[in-house]
Parts: structure tokens; C-alpha cells; sequence
């Protein structure tokens, strides 16, 4: 009896461990198939030129190494911008209090650069994040910079005094440190969701080939 029970035991592992390589050979086809799919796609591929709010010249190339939180957004917004900030700022928050994960850079690309020069954008971060990152530039550094996400931007007309508001996607773009783009996150996602999903591309991280 106790031979049957170790042969139907080490049976038993052996399909077990059989399983679990199946399983491990799949997840890691499923990973190499999303990974090609991100290269294929170029969401957020190219390089862009702006500046931070202290002047400095900043280039996407400059957070190679840092995952990174993105948004696309205007100061004078009423209301989506300064939620989707605060949203942003909270997930960043959320993932800072492990330390065992990497640090997220947060970024917040202005779409309405008329406006949004550096002192404008530094004036509007103070509220949000500590380390939320304000880029400006040229209406055409700008509109590059939108175009490479992907990122719908249309000014409507102004009213009787000058002011105006400016149409644009709503998303968060996750970036890797490999510079390419992972994921976007919309009004319905929870700063929870947000956190947790980064933590997963983190945990799952397979830096693309160039």
C-alpha cells in the first residue's frame, strides 16, 4: 500500500510540475506576444522637446531608466484636469509607500502652452504631487509632443473675455524605462486601479529590444 501511494505521489508531482511549466510557457508567450505588440503599435515612440518649469530643456529620453505617469492637461481645465491630477498624484502616493518599488516619475504636459507658460504650470502643481513634473514649450514643441501619444487636442473659440477651453484626450500614459509605452488609464479608473496596475507591469517587466 504504501508503495502504490508513493508511486500515485510522485505521479502525481510529476504531472503537477508538468502543469505548472505549461502554465509558465504560456504566460511567457502571452508576454512576448503583448511586448511585440507594444513595439508594432509606437504609442509614444518618438522622442519630444520641452521645458520644465525652471527653463531646463527636458526630452523624453532624459527618464529612460524611471517608470513614468503621464498626462496631458491645461491649468485653466475646471474640473477633469484637476481630478485626473489628483488622481494621478494619489496612485504615485499609493506605490511610494513600498519601498521595495521602483520610484514613478509623474508628468503633467501641458496642451494649452499660450497660457501654460513655466510660471503658470509651477503655480498650478504646487497643489498636486511634490514631484509632479510640469513640461511646457512652443505651440509646435506641444502639438509634437500630443501627437506621438496619440493625444486629441482642439482649442474652442473664445468668449467675450478671451478665455477658452481646450478639448482634449483624457488619459494617463504609463511609460517604461525602456521609453515605450504600457498602458493608459481613463476617467473611470481609480487611483487603486492605477497603483495596482503599475505594480503589475513592474512586477512583470521585460525591458523591449531597440
Amino acid at each position: 500500500l504504501r508503495q502504490r501511494l508513493a508511486v500515485a505521489s510522485a505521479v502525481a508531482g510529476v504531472a503537477t510540475a508538468g502543469w505548472l511549466y505549461l502554465r509558465h510557457q504560456k504566460e511567457q508567450q502571452q508576454r512576448a506576444r503583448r511586448l511585440r505588440h507594444l513595439r508594432a503599435l509606437s504609442l509614444g515612440q518618438g522622442d519630444f522637446e520641452l521645458r520644465d518649469t525652471s527653463g531646463t530643456p527636458r526630452r523624453k529620453k532624459d527618464f529612460l531608466g524611471r517608470w513614468v505617469l503621464l498626462y496631458f492637461g491645461f491649468t485653466h481645465c475646471p474640473d477633469v484636469c484637476p481630478e485626473e491630477l489628483e488622481k494621478l498624484s494619489r496612485a504615485v502616493e499609493l506605490l511610494e509607500r513600498d519601498p521595495a518599488l521602483p520610484p514613478v516619475q509623474p508628468l503633467f504636459v501641458t496642451v494649452d502652452p499660450e497660457r501654460d507658460d513655466a510660471a503658470a504650470l509651477a503655480r498650478y502643481l504646487r497643489d498636486f504631487h511634490p514631484r509632479l513634473l510640469g513640461l511646457t514649450g512652443t505651440t509646435e514643441q506641444v502639438r509634437e509632443a500630443a501627437a506621438k501619444f496619440r493625444v486629441y487636442v482642439s482649442a474652442g473659440p473664445p468668449d467675450a473675455d478671451g478665455d477658452y477651453v481646450v478639448d482634449h484626450s483624457v488619459l494617463t500614459f504609463l511609460v517604461g524605462p525602456d521609453g515605450i509605452f504600457r498602458d493608459c488609464y481613463g476617467r473611470s479608473s481609480t487611483a487603486e486601479e492605477v497603483a495596482r496596475s503599475v505594480r503589475a507591469h513592474m512586477d512583470t517587466y521585460e525591458a523591449l529590444p531597440p
